[in-house]
């Protein structure tokens, strides 16, 4: 089996997409205040960033971000080696989030266990107002009931597909692309 990969977002669609959700974040939120963005380790921290830097150069205000570690809080890795969370691990530890409206971000929506492991360990750092959901590539075949608020693109896959995100601060080049899983 071929396990080409297709290009589906370049550099060029993946600012594009993001200064989108920036905009959009923007205007459901009536502005930035009582918010703050977190990025799901890895990926998802650079692109919180990203938004709250286009942020910041459309309102000229900053916006506070940081990063959250679900790894202890998936109900995967739990299952596997019988052990609970350890405790929300939110970077940079002073970040508040009790009472604010937290924009949660991730590269790819897939199942929604990722997502709803960082919304218990969201919970255990605090009481937000309000979670809101954005996401680089939402490819579908959700097992929980989970939605996001911005997506830069849907991508439609077969369970046999992958969404890969490349992105600079880590790969060396953005780009998300999608391919077949290899057949084990």
């Amino acid at each position: 089996m071929s396990n080409e990969q297709h290009v589906i977002m370049d550099e060029t669609a993946i600012r594009r997409a993001l200064t989108r959700i920036a905009h959009e974040i923007l205007e459901k939120n009536k502005g930035i205040e009582d918010c703050v963005l977190i990025g799901i380790r890895t990926r998802g921290v650079y692109l919180a960033q990203r938004i709250a830097e286009r942020i910041n150069e459309i309102e000229g205000t900053p916006i506070p971000w940081g990063e959250i570690d679900v790894t202890s809080y998936r109900d995967d890795r739990k299952a596997a080696s019988g052990e609970h969370a350890e405790g929300a691990k939110l970077t940079p530890e002073h970040l508040n989030v009790h009472d604010k409206k937290v924009i949660l971000f991730d590269d790819v929506l897939y199942t929604g266990r990722t997502i709803r492991a960082a919304l218990d360990a969201l919970m255990d750092c605090g009481r937000p107002r309000m979670i809101q959901l954005a996401v680089l590539a939402d490819r579908g075949h959700r097992e929980l009931p989970i939605r996001p608020d911005f997506i830069g693109k849907n991508v439609p896959t077969s369970k046999q597909e992958e969404i890969m995100v490349a992105l600079s601060e880590i790969d060396g080049k953005d780009e998300v692309t999608i391919s077949q899983r290899e057949e084990r």
